[in-house]
Protein backbone atom coordinates (compact mmCIF):
# COMPACT_ATOMS: atom_id res chain seq x y z
CA UNK A 1 0.00 0.00 0.00
CA UNK A 2 1.34 3.14 -0.61
CA UNK A 3 1.19 5.49 1.76
CA UNK A 4 2.52 9.48 2.21
CA UNK A 5 4.39 10.66 5.12
CA UNK A 6 5.04 14.40 6.06
CA UNK A 7 8.13 15.19 7.00
CA UNK A 8 8.27 18.39 8.99
CA UNK A 9 11.30 21.00 8.82
CA UNK A 10 13.32 19.97 11.35
CA UNK A 11 13.86 16.78 9.47
CA UNK A 12 14.01 17.51 6.41
CA UNK A 13 17.97 17.61 6.31
CA UNK A 14 17.69 13.88 6.40
CA UNK A 15 15.24 13.52 3.76
CA UNK A 16 16.83 15.69 1.40
CA UNK A 17 14.81 18.46 1.84
CA UNK A 18 11.69 16.64 0.63
CA UNK A 19 8.24 18.21 2.61
CA UNK A 20 6.52 14.50 1.87
CA UNK A 21 8.25 11.12 0.69
CA UNK A 22 5.75 8.27 -0.70
CA UNK A 23 6.70 4.64 0.97
CA UNK A 24 4.77 0.88 0.99
CA UNK A 25 3.57 0.45 4.22
CA UNK A 26 0.06 -1.17 5.91
CA UNK A 27 0.96 -0.03 9.46
CA UNK A 28 2.59 3.16 10.69
CA UNK A 29 5.50 0.94 11.87
CA UNK A 30 6.15 -0.60 8.06
CA UNK A 31 5.71 3.04 7.12
CA UNK A 32 7.93 4.22 9.09
CA UNK A 33 10.67 1.84 8.26
CA UNK A 34 10.40 2.12 4.70
CA UNK A 35 10.99 5.84 5.82
CA UNK A 36 14.24 4.45 7.37
CA UNK A 37 15.15 2.40 4.90
CA UNK A 38 15.19 5.24 2.20
CA UNK A 39 17.23 7.65 4.63
CA UNK A 40 19.17 6.08 6.85
CA UNK A 41 19.94 9.02 9.14
CA UNK A 42 16.58 10.32 9.82
CA UNK A 43 16.24 7.08 11.46
CA UNK A 44 18.13 7.59 15.08
CA UNK A 45 16.36 11.28 15.05
CA UNK A 46 12.95 8.96 15.22
CA UNK A 47 13.55 6.11 17.21
CA UNK A 48 15.71 4.97 20.43
CA UNK A 49 16.42 1.90 22.32
CA UNK A 50 18.02 0.08 18.99
CA UNK A 51 20.60 -2.51 19.68
CA UNK A 52 21.43 -5.73 19.24
CA UNK A 53 19.11 -7.47 22.05
CA UNK A 54 15.97 -4.85 21.70
CA UNK A 55 13.74 -3.57 19.33
CA UNK A 56 13.50 0.31 18.58
CA UNK A 57 10.91 2.16 20.54
CA UNK A 58 9.51 5.66 19.04
CA UNK A 59 11.34 8.66 21.04
CA UNK A 60 8.99 10.49 23.15
CA UNK A 61 9.37 13.74 21.74
CA UNK A 62 8.04 12.35 18.31
CA UNK A 63 4.46 12.74 17.92
CA UNK A 64 3.32 10.27 14.55
CA UNK A 65 -0.57 11.54 13.07
CA UNK A 66 -2.67 9.53 10.59
CA UNK A 67 -5.19 11.30 9.26
CA UNK A 68 -5.87 14.17 12.50
CA UNK A 69 -5.51 11.39 14.97
CA UNK A 70 -2.50 10.96 17.38
CA UNK A 71 -1.07 6.82 17.04
CA UNK A 72 -0.97 6.94 20.85
CA UNK A 73 -4.44 7.10 20.84
CA UNK A 74 -4.71 3.94 18.77
CA UNK A 75 -2.63 1.18 18.25
CA UNK A 76 1.13 2.81 18.42
CA UNK A 77 2.96 2.08 15.45
CA UNK A 78 0.38 -0.87 14.48
CA UNK A 79 -1.96 1.63 13.67
CA UNK A 80 -3.17 0.55 10.26
CA UNK A 81 -3.13 3.71 7.05
CA UNK A 82 -5.40 2.97 4.80
CA UNK A 83 -3.99 2.99 0.78
CA UNK A 84 -3.17 6.60 -0.21
CA UNK A 85 -2.96 7.82 3.36
CA UNK A 86 -1.09 10.52 4.95
CA UNK A 87 0.97 10.00 7.97
CA UNK A 88 2.51 13.44 9.39
CA UNK A 89 5.57 13.24 12.12
CA UNK A 90 5.35 16.11 14.67
CA UNK A 91 8.23 16.62 16.51
CA UNK A 92 7.63 18.26 20.22
CA UNK A 93 8.55 21.56 20.84
CA UNK A 94 10.19 22.61 23.67
CA UNK A 95 10.48 26.37 25.34
CA UNK A 96 8.37 29.82 25.35
CA UNK A 97 7.02 30.79 28.47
Amino acid sequence: MAVSIQVPTALRTFTERKSEVAVEGRTVGEAINALAALYPDIRQHLFQGEGEHSSPELRSFINIFVGETNIKKLDGLNTKVPDGGTIMLVPAIAGGR
